[in-house]
């Protein structure tokens, strides 16, 4: 799964190196509200260049509707802000069914969900402007848990919720998406909350429902990342805990080009 996710990545032709090495400074925090400040620096972005890829794999558990059997799963992802562009690769098989290998991917400014039995038969493929939204508000997720720097630019926007929140925006070809990040009394993540994310279910249409993601976080490779983390669809019905991740904590890597 590993090779075949790095090839995959480099036939992408994303870039391949940094278009700014400059640190972040002091000054590029300051017209942050007061709980993104503290975020960001306890995530350590101060004094070091802009991260501008980031590859990772987890271990974990899925399941595909409410009350759902859970199947173990591999992952594989690799985001870049040179683009930006994110590969997920996950890897799951529900009892004695053969196994499924999901892709979900935001490209060009395009999402798609794209899922094969055995890597050859497709049981779903799914793309769209509700792609879209959801795959850029998942990177905007990967990068407030890792790479923080990564949305350090024009094309974001930060603004004030309280002391122990703040919301977040993204804006990529055209498409925008936003957030609400909760943090500790230290400035690290513990949930993240947003509208901008569309399910289906039971053959119905994507539906746009509150989704979250709470997590854990410890030091990896002297950086704080995220360890542990829930993916949750706040539906009319009830929650909805569908997936749950373990960092592979030697698979986590900054600024490599894709297909390394």
């Amino acid at each position: 799964m590993r090779a075949k996710f790095l090839r995959e990545v480099a036939a992408l032709a994303l870039p391949r190196g940094p278009d700014s090495a400059s640190p972040v400074t002091d000054a590029d925090l300051e017209p942050l509200p007061g709980a993104a400040q503290r975020y960001l620096r306890f995530m350590g972005v101060v004094g070091r260049p802009r991260d501008w890829s980031l590859r990772m794999g987890f271990t974990g558990r899925f399941r595909l509707k409410p009350g759902g059997p859970w199947a173990p799963i591999s992952v594989w992802q690799y985001n870049t802000r040179l683009g930006p562009a994110r590969i997920f690769h996950m890897r799951m098989r529900f009892g004695v069914v053969v196994p499924v290998l999901a892709r979900d991917t935001y490209v060009n400014g395009h999402g798609r969900m794209l899922g094969k039995a055995l890597d050859l038969i497709t049981v779903v493929d799914g793309s769209g402007p509700e792609f879209d939204v959801s795959e850029l508000v998942t990177y905007l997720n990967d990068a407030v848990n890792y790479a923080p720097s990564m949305i350090l630019g024009p094309e974001a926007a930060w603004a004030a919720a309280g002391e122990g929140s703040f919301d977040v925006s993204l804006t990529d070809h055209g498409t925008t998406v936003r957030a609400r990040v909760f943090v500790d009394a230290r400035g690290a993540p513990t949930d993240f909350s947003t509208t901008d994310r569309f399910i289906a279910l039971a053959g119905k249409p994507p539906q746009r429902e509150r989704w979250s993601a709470p997590v854990e976080f410890d030091a990896v490779g002297g950086r704080p990342v995220a360890v542990r983390g829930r993916a949750i669809w706040h539906l009319p019905e009830g929650d909805m805990p569908y997936a749950e991740f373990s960092l592979v904590r030697e698979s986590l890597a900054f600024n490599v080009p894709p297909g390394a």
